[in-house]
């Protein structure tokens, strides 16, 4: 399972900061070996979701020292962010930076400490300021702080009255930063990759290259690796909303962003303010059934480009349905043995490829791009287009540098899933991935494989998101959502309580509501966040 989650702007056509739920999964094929063992060890010793062990949100931890909770944070003129946050120019004005103090480990307040980059625009009506209101965009793996200003037009409305706040959560960006490799080594194995295994000596190969990027992330990174889950960053930002100077947390949490404020809510159900959780994960579900559904998410969203493409006689697939699934297997098909030239010397590989038709699948905004770019490989011979939303997704600037995004991603991720599914699991389970996507379910089935060997485990799959007697939190779903499938919204308002979880449904395209611009979805998000005000449950836009 990857990123549920995060990431505004657009750049080239295709979203620029994309709030993912996928990353971990597709970038699982990006390395390569050619030998190793034919299964891949599995630390934690079990294949299926443990529910028996002491879970981190029910431990009893001691009282945070006064030198965390009465901190104050000195806000100062941002700099450029970091490659690992996504590089680009500074924010400038009205954006101040600072950094928070958290414990490495809150069983152990005493310990070791790290800083937790933020980012901060000051509400423009101080008179009639409701407090702050802070942002997490997904992943797990997106820079708060690079994403913020990026996309803070988009909030204007808010911005009256709310301090608009982000992050870098442990593990991302200048967080702690997670990083298992360098832009040199992950360069060279995106263009190793010929296309998910086939055979036994491919299945080896892939199996060891699970195995040594862990060792990589494990020698690189130590004792990080076992803090970074999200139950230690809905921590973070309860003392987060502490030292900023609010009774309650005012969140808007997008996509992996949404798991985030819901295992926020159920730790502190006393201090949740006004919510907002758009793109919505499922906390139900199991490593197997959360890629599953993410599986046929991204074959709906396909299907909805070929349906609308197929109504111009210039459709680079030519129609919808199996004429079109036909168009793009054969297109990855044929990269696997001959990879496209591009202009940078960077040759699109199968795997590259299947990336760039995901990552323009995430915005409706985005499907002319697509069209575009399959268009230049099919009938061009080159693959410009789909390299560039594929590296864009990937988290490479133009300089060849990486966002920590896979690196972070994988570490959360595997901190907070339990199963460990094998190769056994893989092969018991294609016949079903493929069913649920002809054009990408034989690349998909493989990331259930994205923690083989990692070396922290957590307790469970399905997060505890109880939270009985929190303030009401709107969760928007919207129809034609490619990662986060209409049903974890249904599953989220359930889980979270009678009473606490406002479900509205937004009739669209892409990975995300209240980035869609429509009004009734920007009326309802406005009336909950300034007003306190949500919509009826079960409200529904078109």
């Amino acid at each position: 399972m990857g990123r549920g989650g995060s990431r505004g702007g657009t750049r080239g056509g295709i979203r620029a900061v994309v709030p993912l739920a996928l990353v971990g999964v597709l970038l699982a094929g990006c390395s390569g070996s050619s030998s190793g063992p034919a299964e891949p060890e599995d630390p934690g010793g079990r294949n299926t979701p443990s529910d028996t062990g002491t879970d981190p949100a029910d431990v009893e931890l001691p009282p945070l020292p006064e030198r965390f909770t009465e901190q104050r944070p000195e806000w100062e003129s941002c700099p450029a962010p970091s490659p690992l946050q996504g590089a680009g120019g500074p924010p400038g004005e009205p954006w101040r930076c600072a950094t928070l103090t958290v414990p490495l480990d809150y069983a152990q307040p005493d310990g070791d400490t790290i800083e937790l980059a933020m980012i901060r625009a000051e509400a423009q009506d101080r008179e009639d300021r409701i407090g702050s209101l802070v942002f997490n965009f997904g992943g797990p793996g997106g820079s708060g702080v690079a994403s913020l200003p990026r996309s803070g037009d988009r909030y204007e409305a808010l911005a009256e009255r709310y301090d608009l706040v982000s992050f870098d959560p442990r593990g991302v960006g200048e967080s702690a930063g997670v990083v298992c490799r360098d832009d040199e080594a992950i360069d060279a194995a995106a263009q190793d990759t010929l296309g998910p295994p086939r055979t036994p000596e491919e299945e080896r190969a892939f199996l060891t290259a699970n195995r040594e990027y862990a060792i990589d992330c494990t020698e690189r990174n130590g004792d990080v690796l076992a803090q970074v889950g999200t139950v230690n960053a809905a921590r973070d930002l309860d003392l987060m909303r502490r030292v900023l100077g609010d009774d309650k947390l005012h969140y808007f949490g997008v996509s992996y962003g949404t798991k985030l404020g819901a295992v926020h809510a159920h730790l502190f159900p006393d201090r949740v303010g006004r919510t907002v959780l758009d793109a919505v994960v499922d906390p139900t579900r199991d490593q197997v059934e959360r890629l599953l559904l993410q599986t046929e998410g991204f074959q709906l969203a396909l299907d909805n480009y070929l349906q609308e493409c197929g109504r111009s006689p210039d459709c680079p697939v030519g129609g919808p349905g199996e004429e079109g699934h036909t168009a793009l297997t054969d297109l990855f098909e044929a990269l696997r043995e001959d990879p496209l030239p591009t202009g940078s010397g960077r040759l699109l590989t199968h795997d590259l490829a299947v990336t760039g038709v995901l990552a323009s699948l995430y915005s409706r905004g985005s499907w002319d791009f697509l069209g575009e770019a399959v268009r230049e490989a099919r009938e061009d011979g080159r693959g410009e287009l789909l390299l560039r939303a594929a590296e864009q997704y990937n988290g490479r600037d133009a300089e060849g540098r990486y966002r920590n995004l896979g690196s972070a991603n994988t570490a959360v991720n595997c901190a907070d899933f339990a199963s460990r599914p094998t190769l056994e699991t893989v092969r018991e389970q294609r016949d079903a991935f493929v069913e649920a996507s002809p054009v990408f379910g034989e690349h998909l089935v493989w990331g259930l494989l994205s923690c083989a060997n990692w070396p922290v485990n957590g307790e469970r799959d399905q997060p505890r998101v109880a939270a009985d007697g929190a303030a009401p939190i709107l969760l928007l779903a919207t129809t034609g959502d490619p990662a986060t499938p209409r049903v974890g919204a249904e599953r989220m308002r359930e889980e979270l309580g009678p009473g606490v979880g406002v479900l509205l449904t937004y009739e669209g395209e892409g990975h995300g509501a209240f980035n869609s611009g429509d009004p009734c979805v920007r009326d309802a998000v406005l009336s909950q966040l300034l007003d306190g005000d949500p919509p009826g449950d079960g409200t529904v836009c078109s």
